[in-house]
C-alpha cells in the first residue's frame, strides 16, 4: 500500500499537480491514439495527428507522457510514410500544403523522406502566395473577401465570389482572422521544413499590428469571436515554436490583454476545445498555474471530460471534434518543460 501511494504522488508530481489531472492528460492522449489508429480518420487527418503526438513529446515535463506521446507519433509517422511515398501528380496547392505538414511531422519523429522532400521543393514554386495563403501576403494583409469553400460541392472560389462557380450555391466570405490563421500555419511549416508556401513566414506575421485592435466578444458574431481566438494563438505558437520556448507578454501587449479578458468565455460557452488554447498560449507567455484565473480554466476541464477520457461533444460523428477538443485540452493541462530559446 505504501509503495503504490508513494507512485501515485510520484506520477502527481511529474505534471507539478495531482495524480487526477496526470491520469486525465493520460486518459485523453490514449483517446486520441484510439481515433487515429482508425484508417479513415486517419487517411483524413494524418498529418494533424502526427503533429499532436510530436507537439505533446517534444515539450511536455513529465518524461512518461513525453516517452507515451513519442511512441505513438513514431508509429503513426510509419504508417503516414507508407501510405504517402511520392507527391501526387501535378498536385493542387492543398496537397503541396498537407504532404509539406505530414513530411516535415514525420521527419521529426524519425521517418525522414528525401525523396519526398525534394519533389516537394520543386513542386512548390508552381503556385502562388494567392494560391496557398488565400491573399498575396508580399502586398497586402488578410482581406474580408475570401469565400468559403463551397458547401455543396467543395469547390475553390475566386476572391470576390458569391455563388460558385461550378454548382451555383451561395457563398459566404472568411473572416480575415480565420485567413491569417490558416496562413500563419502554412508558412510557419513551410519554412521548418525548407520549403517556401507562396510566402515566408516573416511575411505573414507582419501583418500583426494591421489585425489590431481586436474587436470584444460582444461586438461580433460567434465564429468571428472564434477566428480572432484562433488567430491570436497561433500567433503565440507560431512565435514560440508550438510550446517550446516562452514569450514575453510585452511582446504582445495587445495578445496578451486578450487572451486574459476572454478566457472565462469558454466558461460561458461551455467549450473546453478553446479553452485548451487560452491556457497554454497564457502560460507561455508567463502566467502561472497557481494564478485564479488559470486555476478557474484548468477546474473547468477537469470537471468536463467525458468518461470516455475525451473532451468535447461524445454524440457528434465529426472525429475532428472529438480529438481536436481533446489534444487541446491536454495542452491546457500539462506542464511544460520550457526551453531557452538559441541565439
Amino acid at each position: 500500500m505504501r509503495l503504490l501511494l508513494w507512485l501515485a504522488l510520484a506520477a502527481g508530481l511529474a505534471l507539478g499537480s495531482g495524480p487526477d489531472r496526470r491520469l486525465a492528460v493520460q486518459r485523453g492522449l490514449r483517446f486520441i491514439y484510439q481515433t487515429a489508429c482508425d484508417p479513415k480518420n486517419f487517411s483524413v487527418f494524418g498529418e494533424d495527428y502526427l503533429w499532436c503526438f510530436y507537439s505533446i513529446g517534444s515539450t511536455s515535463r513529465d518524461p512518461a507522457l513525453a516517452r507515451l506521446a513519442m511512441a505513438m507519433g513514431r508509429e503513426r509517422a510509419a504508417v503516414w510514410s507508407r501510405e504517402n511515398p511520392l507527391l501526387p501528380e501535378n498536385p493542387p496547392p492543398r496537397d503541396i500544403d498537407d504532404m509539406t505538414f505530414g513530411a516535415y511531422v514525420s521527419e521529426k519523429l524519425g521517418c525522414p523522406n528525401p525523396r519526398l522532400k525534394e519533389q516537394i521543393r520543386r513542386a512548390a514554386p508552381r503556385y502562388s502566395a494567392q494560391d496557398y495563403l488565400k491573399f498575396d501576403a508580399w502586398h497586402e494583409p488578410p482581406p474580408s473577401d475570401v469565400p468559403e469553400d463551397c458547401r455543396k460541392c467543395d469547390m475553390v472560389n475566386a476572391r470576390g465570389a458569391t455563388v460558385c462557380r461550378r454548382c451555383g450555391a451561395p457563398l459566404k466570405f472568411r473572416s480575415r482572422y480565420d485567413v491569417w490563421f490558416d496562413a500563419l500555419i502554412t508558412a510557419y511549416t513551410g519554412d521548418r521544413y525548407g520549403v517556401m508556401l507562396g510566402a515566408p513566414y516573416s511575411q505573414v506575421i507582419r501583418w500583426l499590428p494591421s489585425m489590431r485592435p481586436y474587436r470584444r466578444r460582444d461586438e461580433m458574431t460567434e465564429n468571428d469571436f472564434y477566428s480572432t481566438v484562433y488567430s491570436i494563438t497561433h500567433v503565440v505558437y507560431t512565435m514560440n515554436d508550438y510550446s517550446k520556448y516562452r514569450l514575453s507578454p510585452k511582446s504582445l501587449p495587445d495578445e496578451f490583454a486578450y487572451l486574459k479578458s476572454n478566457l472565462e468565455e469558454s466558461i460561458r460557452m461551455h467549450d473546453p476545445e478553446t479553452m485548451g488554447e487560452f491556457l497554454d498560449t497564457l502560460k507561455s507567455l508567463g502566467m502561472k498555474d497557481s494564478d485564479p484565473l488559470i486555476r478557474s480554466g484548468m477546474d473547468f476541464l477537469m470537471s468536463t471530460q467525458n468518461p470516455d477520457g475525451s473532451w468535447g461533444d461524445p454524440k457528434t460523428d465529426d472525429i475532428y471534434l472529438r480529438y481536436h477538443p481533446t489534444w487541446t485540452a491536454i495542452d491546457g493541462l500539462r506542464d511544460y518543460k520550457w526551453q531557452t530559446r538559441p541565439r
